[in-house]
């Protein structure tokens, strides 16, 4: 699964990798939770591609409350396009989110020890997601996303069985384009990214609580014990 991540790079190096153009207001996260502004990137009509800001947590259209944007913060890729709360948002609106890295946490021995997963390379991710908009019974307009889920690689299966969907470069354009609507013509796009594409290390617990948000949580940790696990 993944239920918080990191965003620390720059506009200016988002706008390079995704082809940006106005930057509304990005600042440095690293502790980015459910119900929180996520950064997402999608298309614009007729004018390429935008970053925003939308609520970590879909709303399905259907929904009679925004409480059940709790439930759905992440979509499993494999049956995303069948389900009801993700069905349209599949079709009709995917969406890239962009990430300096995000966290897992094991729970071997009865702990639970967070991990940062990040690019090998240092460059952002981009994970998979869709997005929707949720009217209240009151009128009021809610812009939700939620990150896609696949089969963990090697590396990340450590600590979970489930890991984000890694768009890769290559395929940004088609994960962007609303006349890509078939599972099958997606199917490549989901499965597990290699395993050398990341690497991970022991962050602080201090992580633990989303009112925390600073550089040091992505820093590796002097108490982890990763560097004890035997290899795959």
């Amino acid at each position: 699964m993944c239920g918080r991540l990191a965003l620390s790079a720059r506009f200016e190096q988002l706008a390079r990798e995704f082809g940006l153009a106005a930057d509304p207001g990005l600042k440095p996260r690293y502790n980015v939770a459910p119900t929180q502004p996520l950064a997402v990137i999608r298309s614009a009509a007729g004018q390429g591609r935008e970053l925003v800001f939308l609520r970590w947590g879909l709303i399905p259209f259907w929904a009679k409350d925004a409480s059940a944007g709790a439930r759905f913060i992440n979509a499993r890729a494999e049956t995303a396009a069948e389900k009801p709360a993700f069905r349209l948002a599949f079709q009709h609106r995917r969406a890239l989110i962009p990430a300096s890295g995000f966290f897992e946490w094991s729970r071997r021995s009865g702990r639970k020890e967070p991990f940062f997963i990040r690019r090998s390379d240092g460059k952002p991710l981009a994970l998979a997601g869709i997005w929707e908009i949720w009217r209240s019974p009151e009128g009021e307009t809610v812009s939700t996303s939620a990150i896609l889920t696949t089969s963990a690689n090697s590396l990340v299966g450590r600590l979970h069985d489930r890991m984000p969907v890694v768009v890769a470069p290559d395929d940004y354009r088609l994960w962007l384009d609303p006349s890509a609507t078939g599972p099958d013509e997606l199917a490549r796009i989901f499965r597990p990214c290699p395993e050398a594409t990341l690497e991970m290390h022991s962050v602080s617990p201090r992580v633990n609580s989303t009112a925390i948000d600073e550089p040091g949580l992505v820093e590796p940790y002097a108490d982890g014990q990763l560097s004890l696990w035997p290899g795959p």
